[in-house]
């Protein structure tokens, strides 16, 4: 196509206008959206944070599903080795929750029943957590009154057997970061927000199953660790994708300590210069060595502190 010259002209002229503009600033995606069961909520005295939606990952979202045991409605089914809990609902149905396992968690299987409710419940170690972990426990010996501070969270559910406490707990947490994992202390943690649904639906005299890991694999099929401690199907794919994350972790932990070394580095050369600087201005001005005040104050930059009286 042949254009005239006059048009010609014209189309360079808009090619080179639109050469010439601005482009477009990149849009950042909007950040993940809290659902609306995760959302902070105001619980009596207490406005328990949202839940972060980095921390609901995989199976730890509240979810109505399937279920194909043979538990009555109203049962409580806990599989430590899936990181699951189960609250069974009627025709086949059943919550699932997400948890976190702790040491004390691992301790009881078999059958029990919820002896007790509390709502926002005191705390206190155990002699052992005490004995074993003094720098941790041991300003808590006293107990520690039901708050967003404490390790128990929002909820608490006691399990009973033959007419004793267990010592098992289902309990909500104050780190939302642990469900999915397994944590070095602590019964069976759920978020906050769902310990107080399943303290709503769940009666005191409630059966809980804890699954023994014969019983979990034949529920749920193997499960395993990731890379960050969560408990994931144990497929070829997580096995493989475990090693790549491995090794992710690797390169951010050597990344992570060569930036911290270049800028130690980085700062005792800085302080170096400003040590020659100092003692420069000193001997310029006449000052003894000794008596060299600090760089902010010969370079007027110190901090003024009001003195009254």
């Amino acid at each position: 196509m042949l254009y005239s010259l006059p048009r010609l002209a014209a189309v360079v002229a808009l090619l080179t206008l639109a050469a010439c503009a601005p482009k477009p600033e990149p849009v950042a995606p909007p950040p993940p959206q809290v659902p609306p069961e995760y959302q902070a909520v105001q619980d009596g005295a207490f406005l328990i944070p949202a839940v972060d939606p980095i921390d609901l990952f995989g199976d730890n979202p509240r979810t109505e599903v399937d279920y194909a045991g043979d538990e009555k409605p109203g049962t409580v089914v806990v599989d430590v080795n899936a990181r699951r809990l189960y609250y069974v609902l009627k025709d086949n149905r059943a919550v699932r929750y997400g948890i976190a396992v702790g040491r004390e968690g691992l301790s009881f299987k078999g059958t029990g029943y919820i002896g007790r409710k509390q709502e926002w419940p005191a705390w206190q170690p155990t002699a052992n957590m005490i004995k074993t972990r003094p720098d941790m426990y041991a300003e808590f010996a006293a107990g520690l009154p039901g708050g967003l501070e404490n390790p128990l969270g929002a909820r608490a559910m006691y399990l009973y057997r033959n007419g004793k406490d267990t010592m098992f707990r289902i309990h909500g947490t104050i780190q939302n970061a642990s469900i999915g994992r397994a944590t070095s202390a602590g019964c069976i943690r759920l978020f906050n927000q769902d310990a107080i649904d399943l303290y709503d639906r769940i009666k005191v005299g409630a059966k809980v199953k804890v699954r023994t890991l014969e019983e979990s694999l034949a529920a749920e099929g193997p499960y395993m660790d990731d890379a960050y401690g969560r408990a994931v199907p144990d497929t070829p794919e997580n096995r493989a994708q475990l090693e790549i994350d491995k090794q992710k972790i690797i390169d951010e932990e050597a990344a992570k300590a060569e930036a911290e070394r270049v800028a130690k580095l980085k700062a005792e050369e800085q302080a170096a210069k400003d040590e020659k600087r100092r003692l420069r201005i000193c001997s310029n001005r006449g000052i003894a060595e000794a008596d060299c005040p600090t760089l902010e104050v010969l370079t007027g930059k110190a901090e003024v502190v009001a003195v009254s009286g």
